[in-house]
């Protein structure tokens, strides 16, 4: 799947579900209950353990879902990665060759920033889509304040990210939002319920 593609498929949905778990076996029951609910793009953070096992058995089984890797802190990293079957990469900070090895693989590299300084070496590096992370210090309003000075910046805050403030996090500019610990609680059934209430409120957005 090309770079654009998965890139429109990211930012029709508006949503991405953060998957942090204990292990691999249940960052995949995590995720199917999100896909359940309606989500259609899951990343697969890297603090979880043999997380690269989840990338690739989601990436299998559910060819219509963007399956994506988060917590990438370096190129080895975004290789195994890629190979694994990931979409896309993100990562907390900007790191400039895992931007040029995922474009050279022609795959989505997401990077955390929090300055405009470093918003504007992502751009130049050729990223797309930046995250804003993380989003529950810089509140909703910031995204008006970064896009002022750079309004072709299309950003996806992760952190931060509820039920009760997602509607100002698009009011404000967001392109996409990243959701992870205030959709990950409970039971199995009330994560994939939980996510059935977020696909409905971005869908309103």
């Amino acid at each position: 799947m090309q770079l654009m593609n998965v890139l429109q498929k990211i930012t029709k949905s508006k949503l991405v579900a953060v998957i942090r778990a204990d292990s691999s076996e249940e960052a995949i029951e995590y995720s199917e209950a999100c896909i359940r609910g309606g989500i259609t793009s899951i990343e697969l953070t890297y603090t979880t353990p043999q997380v690269e096992t989840a990338i690739t058995y989601l990436s299998q089984q559910y060819s219509h879902t963007l399956i994506g890797a988060g917590t990438v802190l370096d190129e080895n990293t975004a290789k195994m990665a890629i190979y694994s079957g990931a979409k896309f990469i993100v990562s907390p900070g900007f790191n400039m060759e895992t931007a040029t090895l995922c474009n050279l693989y022609q795959i989505l590299y997401i990077p955390g920033c929090t300055t405009v300084t470093e918003m504007t070496t992502a751009l130049s590096a050729g990223c797309s889509l930046i995250k804003l992370f993380p989003g529950g210090i810089y509140g909703p309003e910031s995204i008006k304040q970064f896009k002022a000075p750079l309004p072709q910046l299309s950003i996806m805050p992760s952190g931060g990210v509820d039920l009760n403030n997602i509607e100002d996090w698009f009011s404000s500019g967001a392109a996409v939002v990243g959701v992870g610990g205030s959709l990950l609680k409970g039971s199995m059934n009330s994560i994939e319920n939980r996510a059935k209430n977020f696909v409905s409120k971005v869908s309103k957005t």
